[in-house]
């Protein structure tokens, strides 16, 4: 069932942030119902991940009785989640002022790159964009070299649909004691800057260089970075701390007291260059099984297709195998309110006749907004 069932949420189609929000809120066990254009792409299917868990009606907001039908769905939902630039909502009559008259309590949960406000609220962008503007983009990459994507990772899940995710259940939670809803401005701009505190915490104690490829963490120290090995793949060496470090040594035969000075940036070209020829001399594999169950901090670097059938990911089921498919499992777990297997995302308005039973609709009802 999992711990959010019972939980209604509206999901107006989106692409990015918004439908990986839902999709969390799904995993958990939330009935998302997610409003379809009817002209929209038809999704559906295996293999749109991020569309798994929940149900899909087709409304056209534009025809009245299909608004009135979203308008009556809002009324009975705990949340909603939208991701139109900011006013798409309030033109289409579906702004927050219209869903909270309709319903006080509910979650009005808004995801924009930029957010609701600021000279930027109406410009266009992507996950590179937003996190330009927090420092997070300049943080990552090598000395010399231009800053490094990574991924969207950052703006639009990290900082944008989990954010959202979270500002949902805590106003969930709000509601539940005050019985008043509210709005959630949640702009992967603020999410970027705000997965940025702990940088900008070293950096305010004199513990981070405001530079690429210059500090702890940022694969300037040898011990914090990747390795090639004799295959051309690659391990992923950790050991911050020194008792991790002393293990390292020990497995690469080294006298761990040799690098006393291995904090000093001023020692770390020649211990990298020593570790570089050391892994460079045995293939990935024959690493990993050397480090396999150390605190060395050592481990392979795995492609897409690889880091499914490690192991330990097997042994947690961190991914499943749906139709062919494979896709990260929900997460995080709960001991008392386990949460079940997601159903495959679903088509295009699919559902509309069957949500809309669900949600009280009657058979007179159904035929009017559907037309059928």
């Amino acid at each position: 069932m999992g711990p959010l069932a019972g939980y209604r949420v509206l999901e107006f189609a989106g692409i990015g942030p918004g439908p990986f929000c839902a999709m969390l809120l799904g995993d958990l066990g939330a009935e998302v119902v997610r409003i379809d254009r009817p002209d929209g792409p038809p999704g559906g299917g295996p293999t749109d991940i991020i569309g798994r868990g929940r149900r899909s009606i087709g409304l056209d907001l534009k025809q009245p009785a299909q608004h009135a039908a979203a308008l009556r769905l809002i009324a009975s939902a705990d949340a909603l989640i939208e991701g139109f630039r900011p006013g798409v909502m309030e033109r289409l009559g579906l702004g927050p002022a219209e869903c909270l008259g309709r319903n006080p309590r509910l979650i009005y949960g808004r995801m924009t790159g930029w957010g609701q406000d600021g000279p930027l609220a109406q410009a266009a962008g992507h996950d590179i964009n937003y996190i330009a503007l927090t420092g997070a983009l300049w943080a990552i990459g090598r000395p010399e070299e231009r800053p490094v994507p990574p991924l969207n990772l950052v703006g639009d899940y990290g900082g944008g649909g989990m954010l959202l995710a979270l500002g949902l259940l805590a106003a969930l939670l709000s509601a539940q004691k005050t019985g008043q809803g509210q709005v959630v401005d949640a702009a992967m701009v603020d999410g970027a800057a705000l997965l940025m505190a702990p940088i900008y915490a070293m950096l305010a104690r004199g513990r981070w260089a405001n530079a690429r490829g210059a500090n702890m963490l940022d694969g300037a120290a040898p011990w914090y970075d990747t390795y090639e090995c004799a295959d051309g793949r690659f391990l992923a060496v950790g050991p911050i701390e020194p008792q991790f470090f002393a293990v390292l040594c020990q497995r690469l035969g080294l006298d761990p007291a040799r690098f006393h000075d291995r904090m000093d940036p001023a020692a770390w070209p020649a211990l990298r260059a020593e570790l570089a020829a050391i892994f460079l001399g045995r293939p990935r594999d024959d690493w990993a099984a050397l480090f396999d169950g150390t605190d060395a901090c050592v481990a392979p670097v795995l492609d897409l297709a690889e880091a499914p059938t490690h192991p330990h990911n097997q042994a947690r089921a961190t991914f499943l195998h749906d139709h062919g498919v494979v896709q990260p499992a929900p997460a995080p777990r709960f001991s008392g309110t386990p949460a079940a297997p997601p159903k495959p995302a679903p088509k295009r308005g699919a559902d509309t006749a069957a949500v809309l039973a669900d949600w009280g609709f009657t058979p007179a009802e159904i035929a009017a907004v559907t037309g059928g």
